[in-house]
């Protein structure tokens, strides 16, 4: 397990770098746009990229073969990139160059992103997986608790500061990951690299019950994703709180998933990934719906400590289950299908939670979230009923049903 640690320092920097974007940029964003809604869809501009990118390059990095390995070419150009572009977004002086630089670093982490992800699955086997992605979400839940805490402080400082630093962590990041991390070396031969690289084949990795979950992930992460990149808008403008007291406020909620990481690998090992998945969407369900009612700042970080439980439960267990479902030599093509859907989801969440705002007020945020997940319950049953109807077997480490 000592690699997955290391390799969790990938997760780390990607994780800090998205906790300061969706941080800060929509205060960037707030000074030349009065909508919400609007606030809302730049922040997706990023993942209309990233949507086709990431099953694209996920299912490239199969097929690739060179003396640095499969995954390993694509993290030595994206992350360097990566840590230029985010060093330029607060130095925007306009809302052209601010959009400009939001898509340049977002189409960089769109080259590594699936890449280092199926790294984890590469070098670990089937019965670890849930509690390797326990080990390198934790890693990304530090990097998110991080980025909110002393990101926080040094936004006060000064609005460059935090996008530096994201910068200077992506870059040590890959330092560690090249020299640490060794695939097997597999050098093209001049046969094999004249022939053709199949197109990607999304329907040949599909069932109904992968469907199922495909739309259970898709509703969850456009109850997060909402919740993520409007909560400071929420915060300054709903409670009454400051830019910093507001993302200091998430640190809470990323502070809980990162102590519930390994836990949560440990039961979706033990006690089966769908059943703790299903916990988790439950639980968050009754967190969003209490949020609604409550406008004081020291409940609100309580509820989100509880909310940040629930997420582990959801998060560390959603991407095994989805590739246990598929074959080991399609794990970077599913892990191209699971941020095809994610980010289906952070395209559709705030611009549509925006607009619920702008209607019906910020209170509006919490009820769209907590009716997100429960479509996503709802969709898990859809799925566990669909694989008894099939007769399949369950193939998320344990053989109890989701509804027991």
């Amino acid at each position: 397990m000592k690699k997955t640690w290391l390799l969790g320092l990938g997760f780390f920097s990607i994780s800090l770098t998205w906790a300061l974007y969706n941080a800060f940029v929509p205060l960037f964003l707030d000074n030349y746009l009065k909508s919400t809604a609007m606030i809302g869809f730049m922040m997706t501009i990023d993942n209309y990229f990233a949507m086709f990118l990431q099953p694209w390059i996920g299912h490239r990095s199969d097929k690739t073969k060179t003396r640095y390995g499969r995954r390993m070419p694509y993290l030595l150009i994206g992350m360097p990139l990566g840590a230029v572009f985010v060093t330029l977004i607060p130095w925007h002086n306009s809302l052209i160059t601010l959009v400009l630089f939001m898509v340049l670093m977002n189409l960089s982490m769109s080259l590594f992103r699936s890449p280092t992800v199926a790294l984890m699955p590469d070098i670990t086997e089937e019965k670890n997986r849930t509690k390797a992605n326990g080990i390198i979400n934790f890693m990304g839940g530090f990097g998110s608790v991080l980025a909110f805490a002393v990101g926080s402080k040094m936004y006060g400082i000064s609005s460059y500061m935090p996008f530096l630093f994201a910068g200077i962590v992506m870059l040590g990041s890959l330092f560690v990951l090249k020299a640490v991390i060794r695939e097997p070396v597999t050098l093209q031969s001049t046969e094999e690299a004249a022939k053709p690289i199949r197109p990607i084949s999304i329907k040949e990795e599909l069932n109904r019950t992968t469907l199922f979950i495909l739309g259970a992930i898709f509703f969850w992460f456009v109850a997060y994703q909402g919740v993520e990149a409007l909560f400071t808008l929420y915060g300054t403008k709903h409670i009454g709180m400051s830019n910093s007291e507001a993302s200091f406020s998430l640190t809470f909620f990323s502070l809980a998933f990162l102590l519930f990481a390994l836990p949560s690998g440990w039961l979706g090992a033990k006690f089966g990934k769908k059943r703790i998945i299903s916990i988790g969407v439950s639980g968050l369900v009754l967190i969003f719906g209490s949020l609604i009612f409550v406008d004081s700042v020291l409940w609100l970080r309580v509820l989100l400590i509880f909310g940040g439980l629930f997420w582990a439960c959801i998060n560390i267990n959603s991407y095994p289950w989805v590739i246990s479902t598929g074959r080991e030599e399609s794990i970077g093509t599913r892990t191209g299908i699971y941020y095809f859907v994610s980010s289906l989801a952070a395209i559709s969440s705030p611009p549509l939670l925006g607009w619920a705002i702008d209607i019906f007020g910020y209170s509006a945020l919490f009820v769209c979230a907590s009716g997100g997940m429960l479509l996503a319950l709802l969709c898990l049953f859809g799925a566990e009923s669909e694989r008894k109807s099939s007769g399949q077997q369950p193939k998320d480490g344990t053989q109890l049903p989701l509804n027991k």
